[in-house]
């Protein structure tokens, strides 16, 4: 997970039981070209129910957007969440469904990227420290370990004679799907 707060890279959030009711929904499409803005999270445990809530009451409409982006690999932007809840019959309005993922992205409970175009795309993501590896042309997004970046920003810091207090780090490129399908054109 990055860090853009000024603290540890190392903190983990949850919330509470709010993945308990997650239920199977397609993958949604997600903008294209991200940018290298992002911040980063944990998500939810969906095998702990009982995980400590932190900061975000446990609603309805929250528990709803948690199940619909449980199954979600990409990161997808609000309105792709409101429509897959929509599919699933939730009834939850977009502008909630905006705050909701405000929320938890400032619990970092979601982690959330920019695209170009200044569109914000979001995420669950594991409970561990990492970065992603995002596919320009689909969204597709896998976790990376941080361990390499880690040490890379820390020796970059210091060489500056800088304290590092946080980063954000982010790998863009094409996935093997991708590179597989025909050029159209």
């Amino acid at each position: 997970m990055s860090s853009t707060n000024g603290q540890s890279t190392d903190g983990h959030a949850s919330v509470g039981d709010a993945a308990g009711d997650a239920a199977s929904s397609a993958p949604s499409p997600s903008a294209k070209s991200p940018s290298a803005t992002s911040t980063s999270g944990t998500s939810p445990s969906a095998a702990s129910p009982s995980a400590p809530k932190i900061g975000v009451r446990s609603t309805r409409q929250r528990k709803a957007v948690i199940a619909a982006m449980s199954d979600m690999t990409k990161f997808s932007s609000a309105k792709d969440i409101h429509q897959v809840l929509e599919e699933r019959g939730d009834k939850v309005g977009l502008t909630t469904v905006y705050r909701t993922l405000q929320s938890l992205s400032e619990v970092k409970a979601v982690d959330v990227l920019h695209t170009d175009a200044g569109e914000a795309l979001y995420r669950l993501c594991g409970d561990h420290h990492h970065h992603h590896l995002v596919c320009t042309d689909c969204g597709e997004t896998v976790e990376i370990g941080g361990g390499p970046v880690e040490e890379w920003a820390g020796d970059l810091a210091s060489e500056h004679g800088f304290r590092l207090t946080g980063h954000t780090a982010e790998v863009f490129g094409v996935c093997a799907d991708c590179q597989n399908e025909p050029d159209e054109g």
